[in-house]
């Protein structure tokens, strides 16, 4: 997981819609910017539910939410339809940026060890400084206590 206090790696992704989006596009502006494993599973769909119900306050907070899987860009586009989601969803089957910000890791499920997403969520500044970075969240919970960051 990469460390409050940092300058937040730029990136260039594709979202739902198959536009391509960079972090520094979001200047001047608060992003949440948070990793789940897979579209369309119980815990993703609760963490992304969570914010599309909290994203009127989040933007009220000048911020924007940013969700990024390795799920593909037509994967993205079912979930964002599915759910009705109001914020971007980017897709990175390259791994390029999962890595880049930390979040590939070793993971155990029954006795078996595989690779695969750390739920993870970074606030970034509006000057691209990552000030709140909480890995193995709540898919649950973490949209209310980003949302309650952005009221601090």
């Amino acid at each position: 997981m990469l460390e409050t206090g940092t300058k937040a790696p730029d990136f260039k992704l594709p979202d739902q819609n198959g536009e391509m989006h960079s972090l520094s596009e979001y200047r001047g502006k608060k992003v949440i910017l948070y990793f789940y494993p897979k579209d369309n599973t119980s815990g993703c769909t609760k963490q992304a539910c969570g914010f599309a119900e909290r994203y009127p306050q989040i933007r009220d907070k000048g911020a924007v939410v940013l969700g990024v899987s390795k799920d593909s860009v037509a994967s993205h586009k079912k979930f964002e339809e599915n759910y009705g989601l109001p914020f971007t969803l980017l897709s990175d089957t390259e791994l390029s940026v999962i890595k880049a910000y930390d979040v590939w890791k070793e993971k155990k499920n029954y006795g078996k060890v595989t690779m695969g997403v750390v739920r993870t969520t970074y606030l970034i500044d509006e000057k691209g400084v990552i000030v709140k970075a909480m890995d193995k969240v709540k898919a649950a919970d973490n949209p209310q206590e980003m949302l309650e960051e952005l009221k601090k």
